[in-house]
């Protein structure tokens, strides 16, 4: 079982001071990075491999939905912005000490759906965890 305590207190930590923590700040879903990760036609695709979203434990709480497995932490948080729907999703890798902040990203308008935010979660969990294997390899 995972920590509860340590995994909600790493996620107001990052919450906080998301400049911060997150490297490259949270990244806006548009039709350019759809483009660039090749999935302008998500809705009408089948993933490939859904191997890495596929054995989550889900905890669900008023705020935030909280994806948690061996190798990541993933915090869903739906909010509003001057009345405007906007679901933020943080990435980060599960260590043994506390989960490390890889990679932020937020969704709104036409792309706040839930497949699409499970679809670009995806392609971000496959290139973070084929990034920790290339390092891996190097070290």
């Amino acid at each position: 079982m995972h920590n509860i305590k340590t995994l909600e207190k790493c996620f107001k930590k990052y919450l906080r001071n998301l400049e911060a923590w997150a490297p490259e700040n949270l990244i806006h879903v548009d039709l350019d990075l759809l483009r660039e990760f090749n999935l302008l036609h998500v809705h009408n695709q089948i993933p490939v491999d859904t191997a890495l979203t596929r054995y989550f434990q889900v905890l669900e709480t008023p705020d935030k939905i909280t994806l948690i497995n061996n190798d990541f932490v993933v915090w869903i948080v739906p909010d509003k912005l001057k009345d405007k729907a906007i679901t933020y999703a943080l990435i980060a890798t599960n260590s043994d000490k506390e989960p490390k902040l890889e990679v932020g990203f937020f969704v709104s308008g036409v792309y706040n759906t839930s497949h699409l935010v499970l679809t670009v979660l995806e392609k971000f969990l496959h290139e973070i965890q084929e990034n920790e294997e290339l390092l891996a390899k190097l070290r």
